[in-house]
């Protein structure tokens, strides 16, 4: 008999003695593995996993003696399991980024791929390696660096911009632009006021609402009314593959609005970074969550004179930790425009384009739930169609209220669908009132 299967006969033995010996069973069942002897290390794991549910280490074991046995789902189950706890082997990370890899999610495999090497060079694979860098944007490195967020903060440059539009530019949304200048712009006119009254001058500001209603825009005007720098921040702005880069470079942007102040700080499409860590399918993805919020309640760093503004589609996937107080504590619905402010939005759209008198509120009239995209969509049309004749003729024709009409039955109100979402966690899971202002534009 081979030297190997001696040694496992032997181990046998000194474990029918002494059958509760935890260590001596991990240690056979490590060594059955390693022999090739996967459906018996399988029994060893299980049987170490029976009461308490076994540790770590064991439940890395069995996944990895049923991904051999070609068991997937099942060491895909055991794996994703362990994601969500603490203490997660870099082993069960590394197979659990072969499982999202075998599944097509070769992103989400790379991060994991990422997190384990970091924290386990020994696993590196270079054949996984390659399979990952042929299927991702970004090719895996071997020895991934970790950014330091000083040295990624002082690189960021000129990433403040100073925006020139204000208020004015803004069609409409009065209520809107009128809690902004109570929560952001009020406060830098008038400090020594607000801090006699024991509030800081800053904070956060969370808008929320159907695509295409000028969020963003919105945020960039802020800044430019209360005169202050802005940094837009996007998704790809802050997500890195490889282990605490993305807290890092979310780190830098706070300091680099720190060194910029009175800053507004935007995050668009906030529920990406900031989503449920409840439904998050890693540890990495929560502690970019714990980061962001450990940014805004400003702890280690002060956070005066930086206006953290989010914007988001979709308020409910959204971690209800942001909204506690001295975080997002002004939370403000941004609707579809209404009549006067689709004409506004029209009259603005039209500006510098030849075009006759225009009934601008006619218009408005009939783009009833139509948000600033889609009258964007409208005029765009319109200036097609009159385009083509002026190709064709040679003559520059202007637009008119007939041309804007046409346009307009042409293109279907895009907030319809958001709404019909919207109205279902305004109904059945509004908490805490969060939704009171969809129920009172929808009249439920």
């Amino acid at each position: 008999m081979p030297s190997g299967d001696d040694a496992i006969a032997a181990l046998r033995a000194a474990l029918a003695v002494s059958p509760e010996n935890a260590k001596l069973r991990v240690y056979l069942a490590g060594v059955l593995f390693d022999a090739g002897h996967f459906g018996d290390a399988e029994i060893q794991y299980r049987y170490l996993c029976t009461g308490n549910g076994g540790e770590p280490a064991v439940r890395t074991g069995l996944a990895k003696s049923l991904w051999a046995l070609g068991r997937e789902s099942e060491a895909a189950e055991v794996v994703s399991a362990l994601q969500d706890e603490p203490g997660c082997p870099p082993g069960a990370t590394l197979l659990y980024a072969r499982v999202k890899a075998k599944a097509g999610d070769y992103e989400l495999a790379a991060r994991a791929y990422g997190e384990a090497v970091a924290l386990d060079a020994g696993l590196a694979d270079e054949a996984f390696e390659r399979e990952l860098s042929q299927r991702t944007p970004r090719s895996p490195e071997r020895v991934p660096a970790a950014i330091d967020p000083r040295d990624f903060a002082d690189d960021l440059g000129d990433v403040v911009e100073k925006p020139t539009i204000t208020f004015k530019n803004v069609g409409g949304m009065d209520p809107v632009k009128a809690a902004i200048r109570m929560k952001l712009i009020e406060p830098l006119a008038n400090p020594e006021i607000y801090k006699a009254y024991g509030q800081p001058v800053g904070g956060g500001l969370l808008m929320y609402g159907p695509p295409g209603v000028g969020k963003t825009y919105l945020a960039r005007a802020t800044a430019g009314e209360s005169k202050a720098g802005f940094i837009n921040i996007g998704i790809s702005d802050i997500l890195n593959m490889w282990l605490g880069n993305s807290e890092a470079r979310l780190h830098g942007y706070f300091e680099r609005a720190r060194k910029s102040t009175p800053c507004v700080l935007f995050f668009d499409e906030i529920d990406a970074l900031g989503g449920s860590r409840q439904q998050q399918p890693s540890s990495a993805t929560r502690m970019l969550v714990n980061q962001f919020l450990a940014e805004m309640d400003g702890a280690r760093d002060s956070n005066e004179g930086i206006f953290i503004v989010g914007a988001t589609n979709a308020p409910w996937q959204l971690d209800s930790a942001f909204r506690r107080p001295g975080r997002f504590d002004r939370i403000i619905f941004v609707p579809p425009p209404d009549l006067q402010a689709r004409a506004d939005i029209l009259r603005v759209l039209c500006h510098g384009k030849p075009s006759e008198e225009i009934d601008f509120l006619d218009v408005a009239k009939r783009t009833d739930e139509f948000s600033g995209a889609d009258l964007k969509a409208v005029v765009d049309l319109a200036v097609e169609a009159r385009l083509q004749e002026a190709i064709e003729q040679q003559i520059v024709k202007p637009l008119s209220t007939r041309d804007l009409v046409q346009a307009a039955s042409r293109v279907k109100p895009s907030t319809r669908e958001w709404f019909a979402t919207a109205k279902n966690y305004a109904l059945y899971s509004n908490q805490g009132g969060i939704y009171d202002d969809i129920v009172r534009y929808l009249r439920l």
